[in-house]
């Protein structure tokens, strides 16, 4: 029971959520609630039971244990490779990448790709993430009394961040035409089929997959003329990702990417690099809007720090409560709300029975917000964050753990608290009446509707 209520007082306002399901759905109630949102799948025992289990055409089971989790994501990885349902969805833009790939492939490209993410590497990419910082509080200023949908402005943001760390300097590189064919994917290809969930192999064609093939044709096509032309050109001073990919070698085999290797990883990059920073921010502006006390006490923060400059990495350290913020964020809207594995042997978690074949889900959205885990889950406190993640590790996955970890995850929390302490110092923002974010995911979490503040200079 939340603090409030034991003390007798009114339960203090929460930010927007996904109504979880109380009632059993059935295979046709399941296909079209995903289709639409995959949070209206997720039970409300999610957040309430370590696990719960199911037959939805296929057998299925969701984890919120922090042991067991653990016991997926690191212990027993080889035994719970991506889910046929994340490859099919998947393969067709980014290819056998470090998202999609397993076993040997993936270790040899995770290898060959680390150093491109190294500390030293993503600091010397940070002036690129100031001055889109920069730019974003240009375009809000100029928006003067109207309201902003800042979820827009942070998607072009970090757009231009991810392109100018992968593509730098690329003449024929079209941005406006590289997202709309992300986003066609996204929002066609990524939808789940019916075919998904009754467990259909990933050769018989998906129709929406086999229908976005153009958006994927220019995505590859702008890649592969890219990758030739700096192989044959300079690298960058200091290297972009795209420059590091290019001279990245497995220290084990001395293997390097072929173009091929490369594109793939570079659009997964691309489309995961800006995609997951941009709701994050979003989200992030959405809950300080949400929290005015909150705001004013982070604004205070970065206009110590900064004055009337953008943000820097080397100002994230005086910047605890700006980070704090995006953690949780990240809490309450994790980029990647769900997580999925297919059973590769049997295996028990939580006592239950795992058949070889059975999907394992990971719904990281309810795992953030279960009470068996956290204080007041559905409530925005980041001081919660100030002293580390105050729960188990594995209770908090916003970019999953293990060996698989995501490779970005330094890259985006830079950018992230760049980006939002400088515009913190510069604006108050708040909510516009009757322009609520609702919480969709087709395969990111996104606030469907935008987040429409206004943007008061301070």
């Amino acid at each position: 029971m939340d603090q409030a209520a034991a003390n007798g007082q009114p339960p203090a306002a929460e930010p927007v959520k996904a109504p979880l399901v109380t009632q059993p759905l059935g295979l046709f109630g399941s296909l079209r609630a995903a289709r639409n949102n995959l949070l209206d799948i997720l039970p409300d025992l999610a957040v309430r039971q370590p696990m719960v289990s199911g037959k939805t055409g296929a057998r299925w089971h969701m984890v919120m244990d922090p042991q067991a989790l653990r016991r997926i994501l690191l212990e027993k990885v080889e035994d719970y490779p991506k889910s046929v349902v994340t490859k099919n969805l998947l393969r067709p833009a980014i290819g056998d990448s470090l998202f999609v790939a397993e076993g040997a492939h993936w270790r040899w490209q995770r290898r060959a790709a680390a150093p491109a993410f190294s500390h030293r590497n993503i600091g010397n990419l940070a002036p690129i993430m100031t001055a889109a910082a920069e730019a974003a509080a240009d375009r809000i200023a100029s928006s003067g009394a109207q309201a902003v949908n800042v979820y827009d402005e942070m998607v072009r943001a970090t757009f231009e961040v991810i392109s100018d760390v992968t593509l730098s300097g690329e003449r024929h590189f079209d941005r406006d035409a590289m997202h709309r064919a992300i986003d066609t994917y996204i929002d066609v290809a990524g939808r789940v089929s019916l075919f998904d969930l009754v467990g259909l192999p990933g050769w018989v064609p998906r129709p929406g997959r086999v229908t976005s093939g153009n958006a994927l044709k220019k995505m590859k096509s702008v890649a592969d003329q890219t990758i030739t032309d700096r192989r044959s050109g300079s690298t960058k001073s200091p290297p972009d990702l795209l420059d590091l990919l290019i001279a990245g070698e497995d220290p084990e085999t001395q293997r390097q990417m072929r173009t091929p290797e490369i594109r793939d990883n570079l659009l997964t990059f691309i489309v995961a690099g800006h995609e997951t920073t941009a709701l994050t921010l979003g989200w992030a502006i959405y809950l300080c809007a949400f929290d005015p006390a909150v705001q004013a006490a982070a604004s205070d923060e970065a206009r110590a720090v900064l004055g009337r400059r953008a943000a820097t990495a080397e100002d994230i350290a005086a910047l605890p409560l700006t980070r704090a913020i995006v953690d949780e964020t990240l809490r309450l809207y994790p980029p990647a709300g769900l997580l999925a594995r297919t059973a590769r042997v049997a295996d028990e978690l939580c006592g239950r029975e795992v058949r070889p074949g059975d999907t394992v889900m990971i719904p990281i959205y309810a795992l953030h917000r279960n009470r068996l885990l956290w204080d007041a889950p559905d409530a925005f406190d980041p001081t919660r964050f100030q002293n580390g993640p105050p729960v188990d590790r594995y209770a908090y996955l916003p970019f999953g753990d293990g060996p698989r970890i995501c490779i970005g995850a330094g890259f985006a929390l830079q950018e992230a608290v760049i980006i939002l302490a400088t515009l913190l110092s510069r604006f108050r923002f708040n909510l516009i009446e009757g322009r609520q974010p609702k919480p969709v995911m087709i395969i990111t979490l996104r606030p469907e509707g935008g987040v429409w503040v206004s943007a008061d200079p301070i």
